[in-house]
């Protein structure tokens, strides 16, 4: 059986997301040079005076700085940049963002791959689960399973996994919100432990099929959903709150009623 393939790593970014995977590539082995411009490397980790410094031995380089800054490090990172090196965006951004790394390095040799963080970095590190996909996603997985990372591939090209991060977060990012919202109100109104537990109970008994009930009750009963969420708004008023998740699903299901009328 072969060995699997170890090379050098650069991590760009050594805030809490980049510097812990940075601690743990250290723990499990990994030759690691970093540099972050505000935050100093941690122990272990050979500290590199800008991008291109820090790539210019590396054959697989992960950025995760952020969504801003994403191509910028590509970009200053470039003239150092050798053929065959993998450049691993972990920034969240937009699947338009993955696609302008991938054309900025084409011709160059340098395989870019789109990695979606699907969780929370700190208290999972280097195991937080992460799907990845581009060209050399196999390559980037391969890789990484050699320092214990727990890493998905995505069938596609780079922007594939950060798509569906980002579909996930619409959902998860959303309930969060409608969450703090509704339990602001429900301060405010002196019933927060009765919707606490009933909202509780509601979110335990999801299953696929009450995906199906949500799609299909919201446009069926448009209309007076849409009645419904704009007295739900005019109380979250009266209440003090700002009524900004309610209002918006008051105004999207006023316009599935107009294009169901």
């Amino acid at each position: 059986m072969s060995r699997p393939e170890r090379v050098r790593i650069a991590l760009l970014g050594l805030g809490e997301a980049g510097g812990t995977i940075a601690r743990d590539l250290v723990a499990a082995g990994a030759d690691v040079r970093g540099y972050d411009p505000a935050v100093l490397p941690p122990p272990g980790v050979d500290a590199r005076s800008d991008e291109a410094d820090a790539v210019r031995d590396a054959g697989l380089v992960l950025s995760v700085n952020s969504g801003h800054d994403a191509l910028p490090a590509l970009e200053n990172a470039a003239p150092a940049l050798a053929p065959g090196t993998v450049w691993a965006d972990l920034n969240t951004s937009a699947p338009a963002v993955k696609e302008a790394l991938v054309r900025r390095s084409a011709g160059t040799g340098v395989d870019v791959v789109d990695v979606a963080l699907m969780a929370p970095v700190p208290g999972k590190g280097l195991r937080t689960p992460m799907l990845v996909s581009g060209e050399a996603a196999e390559r980037y997985a391969g890789l990484l399973a050699a320092y214990g990372a727990d890493v998905t591939v995505q069938p596609g090209p780079a922007g594939t996994a950060i798509s569906r991060k980002l579909l996930r977060s619409v959902f998860y990012k959303g309930l969060a919100a409608a969450v703090v919202e509704a339990m602001t109100a429900a301060e405010a109104a002196g019933c927060a432990d009765w919707l606490r537990a009933d909202i509780s109970a509601e979110l335990a008994g999801f299953d696929e099929r009450t995906i199906d009930r949500l799609i299909d009750g919201t446009h069926t009963h448009a209309r007076r959903r849409a009645d419904e969420m704009t007295a739900a708004s005019e109380q979250l008023l009266g209440l003090g709150v700002q009524p900004r998740i309610a209002g918006a699903a008051r105004d999207l299901l006023i316009a599935l009623r107009e294009t169901t009328s």
